[in-house]
């Protein structure tokens, strides 16, 4: 009897020790089940953005402007260029100094110069001379004529010989005329007022006819030379007005279309327009020819729903913004059309996009589909 107790006591301890290492199992099991579900569910993470990071879509107007770059010219500049062949005298102009229309730039020796007007004024003179001798020649045979001494066939003779010797001496002064230019030419001066861009001689050089010398740029009057496609020539006419932004000022300068090619320029296909720089501003700002500007050329206006062309990303195969739906973002691909200007930003018309949409700005960055947002109030009242 002892011993059957002894074995119903063992087989209970038995039990309950097996019941024990399986709830024990069973909870652990649960507790990795658990903990495997919380690894597997992400952690929702929330943006908070400020009101500033958020801008609504609205139909407004624009103004187009053309993104216009180019370098600045001078309306009136000059190549200085000798006329005449020989030694450079006189030469003492640097690049800088001012210049007026008229002023000496220098001179060629004009030693040979001389000589050959001297030359061709004594060729004139020979042939007054011959002149003299065919006139009394001819007078002597008319009246030679008149007393039937002589035939009227040596008086035409002697009107011919007379009528040569005009002819000979009016080529004698034509010359003397050249000579005289030519020694005129010898002189060099401004044809303009303006100041010395570049001088290209030296003094003491031999330069050849057509050689340059100096180069002058006159400031007072600068223009903006752009290329534009054949598409925004379309759209671009005389009197439009543009801002521009020359590197190094730091300052806005108005420039306006005053002309524009007829043509297209051969192999590209663009078109020449030229705008003229406010004079005023350019001469306190001090500009020069040959310095870089950019800006934008208003031409017209146009209204559409529009959104910042900065908000606008790029980063897929279709253009998209980032938009905010019950708190969460949502990517809407759009199509673009025209860019302006609206309040000093850049603009660009959209469709793909309802009104009053609240878009995210580029300063936020790029954010996945359904992340969860968190705006401030004043965000929501914008909504």
């Amino acid at each position: 009897m002892n011993r059957w107790i002894k074995w119903a006591l063992a087989a209970l301890l038995l039990g309950l020790l097996t019941a024990s290492i399986v709830r024990t199992l069973s909870e652990r099991e649960t507790k990795q089940q658990a903990l495997s579900a919380q690894i597997a569910q992400p952690k929702q993470t929330v943006v908070e953005l400020a009101t500033t990071d958020v801008v609504q879509a609205r139909t407004q107007t624009l103004s187009l402007d053309l993104p216009i770059t180019g370098a600045l010219k001078a309306v009136n500049s000059a190549m200085v260029k000798a006329k005449v062949a020989g030694e450079l005298q006189g030469l003492t102009l640097r690049e800088g100094d001012q210049i007026q229309a008229g002023q000496f730039i220098a001179r060629v020796d004009a030693t040979e110069y001389l000589a050959r007007v001297q030359q061709a004024q004594e060729q004139a003179d020979a042939a007054k001379t011959q002149i003299d001798i065919a006139q009394r020649q001819f007078d002597n045979n008319h009246a030679l004529v008149d007393q039937g001494f002589i035939s009227k066939t040596a008086l035409d003779a002697s009107a011919s010989t007379l009528a040569g010797a005009q002819a000979t001496h009016k080529a004698a002064l034509s010359g003397v005329d050249v000579a005289k230019k030519s020694l005129d030419d010898t002189v060099l001066r401004s044809p303009i007022n303006g100041w010395v861009a570049q001088r290209l001689a030296q003094p003491g050089e031999r330069v050849a006819i057509e050689a340059r010398v100096i180069e002058v740029v006159d400031l007072n009057r600068l223009e903006l030379e752009i290329t534009l496609s054949a598409s925004e020539s379309l759209s671009v006419k005389v009197g439009q007005n543009a801002v521009l932004q020359v590197d190094g000022t730091g300052q806005s300068i108005a420039a306006r279309v005053v002309r524009i090619s007829p043509s297209t320029q051969a192999g590209g296909r663009s078109v020449l327009a030229y705008l003229s720089v406010d004079s005023s501003v350019a001469t306190n700002v001090g500009l020069r020819q040959g310095l870089f500007a950019q800006g934008s050329l208003d031409t017209g206006r146009l209204s559409g729903l529009s959104v910042p062309l900065s908000a606008v990303r790029t980063d897929k195969p279709s253009p998209y913004v980032q938009t905010l739906e019950n708190e969460q973002v949502v990517h809407h691909e759009i199509e673009l059309g025209k860019r302006g200007q609206a309040q000093g930003e850049a603009m660009v018309i959209v469709k793909g996009l309802a009104e009053n949409s609240v878009v995210i700005r580029s300063q936020v960055g790029p954010l996945r589909a359904g992340t969860a947002v968190r705006i401030t109030q004043a965000t929501r009242e914008a909504r």
